[in-house]
Parts: structure tokens; sequence; C-alpha cells
């Protein structure tokens, strides 16, 4: 496998517009002109739909060096290819961390591929931020006090569906498919903290390895135990797969998708429109797709950026509006730092975020974080898909309330 380098820096003997520089510090991947950030994600494998992130990233930080960067310093955003394999992610890290000298990791792509490397920052006190998984496990800065997630826990949207689910239909029978690990089975976790003693008799569940060819026997498999609601919790690429099986076979569940499986360009036009009609979601982003955002401000800031900086990108593809978001929460983050980018004082203000609104994300939906509370963002609104777009429904809820 190949690795791919990505890198933002400008080249050697580009003109640097440097007003305060500070003096060199003492603090690893920090000089007086530059801030080193490492990342990894799938850029191959069967995860690479999530490529874009780091695409969106990477331009985010060109914007900001072009207006002169953050203390005086450019940043040089170096992303590895780990193709979705733990195994990968490990080395990646430790040559970020210990070849190229990263101040700290950013965004690191999945479950099985951070959980590969959690205790491994945790015990060289590398900030492991904002990593894109929304596994419930990263909100725990007791034990894991270098490492902090962003997105709203899967555990949490798994609850919701289950509220939503005992609502509208009492008596479900409810088949359950998830990756077999910490992202899927937070989905299992979810369901069963909201039905508890009735989960054995209402849900049927089968799972799935990242590294199958399909998801068409489970799917099967489900259908013939009679349910009539389906939730799933898997990556883009089975997403479409089983929004196209379920429409084929002639199966007609009510049926709930991962919000990290719902890109329209990634999986909803792969499926074919037509056949998720009716699919329910749950999301706390904009979406490109919604009439209601045409004119918003907040989408038209992130509109322009796509413009100027990833001409030509697939603007379905709501893995830019999170790119977005994530990027912009760490620009605040450096922002804060004001001429200390040591380790410690990034962790410290990453734990420390005032609760803000950004462009990108729903009306009510804020980024927040406080040092024994690592849920980055705790609220989200239910969405159904209409053959051409998200339809959201019912009023933006916060995952403490469920």
């Amino acid at each position: 496998m190949s690795t791919t380098r990505r890198t933002v820096l400008i080249a050697s003997g580009a003109s640097l517009a440097l007003p305060n520089i500070a003096p060199a510090q003492e603090a690893p991947g920090v000089t007086a002109t530059e801030i080193r950030i490492g990342s990894t994600n799938s850029l191959s494998g069967p995860a690479s739909a999530y490529s874009v992130i780091s695409t969106c990233l990477t331009a985010m930080f060109r914007r900001l060096n072009d207006e002169g960067g953050v203390g005086g310093r450019r940043i040089n955003f170096i992303v590895y290819d780990d193709a979705y394999a733990p195994p990968r992610t490990l080395e990646q890290t430790r040559r970020l961390v210990e070849q190229d000298r990263v101040a700290f990791t950013f965004n690191q792509l999945g479950t099985p591929t951070n959980n590969a490397v959690h205790r491994y920052m945790n015990q060289r006190r590398v900030p492991h931020l904002f990593l894109a998984t929304g596994a419930d496990k990263w909100a725990n800065p007791r034990e894991y006090p270098w490492t902090i997630g962003w997105q709203p826990s899967y555990r949490v949207e798994a609850q919701i569906y289950a509220k939503h689910i005992l609502e509208t239909r009492p008596n479900a029978k409810i088949a359950l498919l998830h990756q077999n690990d910490d992202f899927g089975r937070d989905y299992l976790n979810g369901v069963r903290d909201v039905l508890g003693p009735r989960f054995d008799s209402m849900v049927r569940v089968a799972t799935n390895e990242a590294t199958d060819p399909t998801v068409d026997s489970q799917i099967v498999q489900l259908q013939a135990g009679g349910a009539d609601v389906l939730i799933c919790g898997v990556i883009p690429r089975f997403a479409a797969q089983a929004i196209r099986r379920v429409h084929d076979i002639g199966w007609r569940p009510m049926m709930f998708m991962t919000n990290v499986s719902v890109s329209v360009g990634a999986v909803m036009q792969p499926a074919g429109p037509e056949r998720g009609v009716g699919l329910i979601t749950s999301d706390y982003r904009k979406d490109q797709s919604d009439p209601a955002w045409a004119n918003d401000p907040g989408m038209n800031e992130w509109r322009a950026f796509m413009q100027r900086f990833i001409p030509g990108a697939d603007l379905t593809d709501n893995n830019f509006t999170y790119g977005y978001g994530v990027g912009t929460t760490m620009i605040q983050v450096l922002r804060q730092c004001g001429n200390d980018f040591s380790r410690e004082n990034v962790m410290r203000q990453a734990a420390s975020i005032a609760p803000m609104e950004i462009a990108t994300l729903l009306p009510g939906v804020k980024v927040q974080t406080q040092p024994t509370n690592f849920n980055v963002i705790r609220q989200m609104q239910l969405q159904r898909w209409t053959g051409t777009g998200w339809a959201r429904f019912g009023n933006v809820i916060e995952g403490a309330n469920v």
C-alpha cells in the first residue's frame, strides 16, 4: 500500500508575512513560523468515501495560511493514508508523532482505527483531537484526558431512533444491522438503553465486518425474521448496498441509517435516490439539498469557500459540511491558544470552548466543551429522505434529554 502525504505548507521560497512572530517555543511540532498537525484517513480502502474530509481540512488550513496563519505561524497539515486498517493507523500515527514530531493529531478517521492509537496517544500525552467518529468512548476525560471526539455520540443517536420507534410503532419487530466493532456496537447499546428488558423479544441482530464485500445476505436474513423496522449502523459503502437491497427484495420497513452514511453524493445517489424514499436519519448539519438553506448566510459562507478552494467538488456530499464544521472548531482552539501552542495548552483550550455557532450546523446546535464534559455536539434533529433531499421533522433534541 503506497503512502500518501499531503501538506499545505507553502513551498520554500514563498514569501511569508509574519508581523508578530513570537520566539520559537520548546514544544514539539511548533517553531517560530510553523505548527505541524497530523492526521490519518482512509484515502484508500473500504471507507475512502470519507477522504474528502481531509481534502476540506487541507483547504481550510490553506485559507488560514493565506490570511496570515495563527499566532504568526503557518499550519503544516500532514495526512497519511491508513486504508481504514487499524495496524496501519498505529504505524502512521507513530510516524507522525515520533518522526514528523507533530504538535498533535486532528480528526483521525474511524472507530476501530482510533481504537488502535487511543492508549498510545494518552500514554504519550499527545492531544488526539476532534476525531472523525462518534463512538461514545471518546468522551471520557477522566481515563483518557488527551482524546476528544466532535460529532454526537452514535449511542445517543441510536437512543433517539429507539424512542421514535416506540412512539410510532410500540409493538415493532426491529432488525438491527451493525458493523462488528465499537462503532457498530454503539447502535446496539443505544437501542438496548431504551428498550431495556424488551430488547431480546423485540430485536433481531446481524453484523458485518468492514472488510466484507457486501451486506446482501444479512439484509435477506433480517427480512426473513419478519421485522417491520430496520436500523443500520454501517459505513457508506454498505449503507448504499443496504438501501438498494431492501428496496429490490420488496421489503418496506421503517428504515433508519446512521448519520455518518447518508451523504447524498456518496450514499443516496449510488443507492438510487428513489430506493431510499422514507429513510430516516438524524443530523446536526445543514444539508445542501435542503431548500431552507438556499439563502442562508452560513451556507453561503461555506459555498463561497468551496467555490474558491475546492472548485468542482460535489456539494451534495455532506462530508464537506462536516469538514467545514470540525475545521472551524480546530481553528477556534488554535486562536484561543494565544502564543502558547504547547501540548498542554492546546488540550486545555480544546476542553474549554464556550458555546459557539458554526456556519454549517443547524440552528440550536452548538459546539462546546468543558474539562469534565468532552461531548462536543449534543443536539440533533430527525430527518427523512424525500427522493431529492432530506426533510427535517420534530424538534432539535439534546442527547442529555433522551
